[in-house]
């Protein structure tokens, strides 16, 4: 909770990944708070109340979402896809515009990742969502210590550069506002 408040206003893309990984703690505890309290938020030996009470609270409300939104086995939260599309709704204007040509340079450069990475994978997800399901499943191959080959580690990288782009471009339209012509 403390992560993903800080992640939230720093690096919309980190915060969206550390949000899957909430989402698929929550199921691994079968989506039951009582579970999660005595399981894992015990683990963090969380001192004041106020924060402890706060933290159960915020996974007690990502648990009744997923709960209400049909995301116990698999999916993100209605949240988490906005901010997706949110993302590739700015993604489609920075590309649109001639203001911001580092990005369309850096865009061009991940294309062809994205492209074979959709063709691997799901193709109806858009490439924003691709770019971010590849940085996730490496994070979990490397989780589960398994090898990652020199060409995935090369298009993790290219991509990562590429949403730490967009992640700023995000923040600065959020706190200043972007000017797209």
């Amino acid at each position: 909770m403390i992560i993903a408040h800080k992640l939230r206003k720093e690096n919309i893309a980190e915060y969206l990944l550390y949000m899957w990984q909430v989402e698929d703690i929550i199921r691994a505890y079968g989506c039951s708070l009582a579970r999660i309290k005595n399981e894992y938020i015990a683990r963090f030996q969380i001192e004041d109340l106020d924060t402890y009470e706060e933290m159960v609270d915020w996974y007690g409300n990502l648990i009744r979402m997923m709960n209400q939104e049909g995301k116990r086995e698999k999916g993100h939260l209605t949240i988490n896809e906005i901010l997706v599309q949110d993302l590739n709704d700015l993604s489609a204007q920075l590309l649109a515009s001639p203001k911001f040509p580092f990005y369309n340079a850096e865009y061009y450069k991940v294309l062809p990742f994205i492209v074979e990475l959709r063709n691997k994978g799901d193709k109806d997800v858009t490439e924003i969502e691709t770019c971010l399901n590849a940085l996730y499943g490496v994070m979990l191959l490397r989780l589960q210590q398994k090898e990652v080959s020199m060409q995935t580690q090369t298009a993790v990288s290219e991509i990562t550069t590429f949403l730490g782009m967009l992640s700023d471009y995000y923040k600065t339209d959020k706190t200043e506002g972007l000017k797209f012509e």
